[in-house]
């Protein structure tokens, strides 16, 4: 599998991912280390939204950032994951393909397990209606938001 990675920090953790992901045999495009955070979830997710990868590991302090930037980008499905259950989930129930994570708190050990977990597990089908609707916005913009009721004051 091909695989894209960037992180705004080169650490001991994202070498390690690197070098985890080349041992499980995938084909690793870094495509930023030390780059604004914005910057680096766009390009892994232009990797993904483009077609050229088949997947996208992300990371920033908090994973947040990273996983909003790539986000932005049509056809990605980046799952903010702090553990391997949450990892398998985020591919089982929603079809991610981009993991995103924090170094801050993310040791080697976990991210091992979240990669392995993540990269290992399928969609599920019975989920594939539910998937479906994340599919591109609408021309004319996103859905309008649901309607609410009226306040009791007629507001």
């Amino acid at each position: 599998m091909r695989i894209a990675f960037g992180t705004d920090e080169r650490t001991a953790v994202t070498d390690h991912v690197q070098r985890v992901l080349r041992e499980r045999g995938h084909e690793v495009e870094v495509v930023g280390e030390g780059d604004p955070w914005p910057d680096i979830g766009r390009r892994v997710g232009q990797q993904i939204g483009a077609g050229r990868c088949d997947a996208g590991v992300v990371c920033c302090w908090t994973g947040t950032g990273v996983s909003i930037a790539a986000n932005k980008v049509a056809g990605v499905r980046a799952a903010l994951c702090t553990d391997a259950e949450t990892a398998r989930g985020a591919r089982r129930w929603n079809d991610a393909n981009v993991l995103a994570f924090g170094l801050r708190l993310t040791t080697e050990t976990v991210v091992t397990e979240m990669l392995d977990a993540f990269l290992t597990t399928d969609p599920d089908p019975e989920e594939a209606a539910t998937i479906a609707l994340l599919g591109p916005t609408a021309p004319d913009g996103p859905a309008p938001p649901p309607s609410r009721s009226p306040a009791p004051d007629g507001s």
